[in-house]
């Protein structure tokens, strides 16, 4: 019988998967990476990772950009739109580290500490180029429709 997220951390104080989805590309590949996901430790952080669920029911992997008085501003690595009203209630566990290629890699590892500074202090750099990526592989598709018709 399979267990849910919250059950197994519940139960172990981690849970271990990998992902799916892109929406934390570069740091985490589909299938590839596995994440090491721990019961939180009081509020979360800037830069934090927290699994959380949904209101719908989905469960999500994000970076925390923002923390608010009763909320965060979360985003995934690979996305440029910020998410807002996620609160405490939703998360259930927190990322401390990824295991990629057999290697673990903390959180409080230096050089991932400057990959997220990197990456989340160009937010807005990053979603400029995350939209006029996106923008590019639409019209091509397009273009490539168009001419195979």
């Amino acid at each position: 019988m399979k267990s849910t997220f919250e059950e197994e951390i519940q139960k172990n104080g981690k849970l271990i998967y990998t992902n799916q989805g892109d929406s934390m590309f570069p740091l985490i590949i589909e299938n590839k990476t596995l994440l090491v996901i721990e019961k939180p430790k009081g509020r979360l952080k800037k830069y934090d990772v927290p699994l959380y669920k949904r209101d719908s029911g989905q469960y999500v992997l994000h970076r925390i950009l923002e923390v608010r008085k009763h909320d965060y501003v979360i985003c995934g690595d690979n996305r440029a739109y910020k998410e807002y009203g996620i609160t405490d209630r939703h998360i259930i566990g927190v990322l401390t580290a990824v295991i990629r290629k057999g290697k673990k890699i903390s959180v409080n590892d230096p050089l991932y500490k400057a990959y997220v500074h990197i990456w989340c202090d160009a937010f807005p750099v990053r979603a400029f180029i995350i939209r006029g990526w996106r923008f590019v592989k639409r019209r091509a598709k397009r273009l490539i429709r168009k001419i195979s018709k």
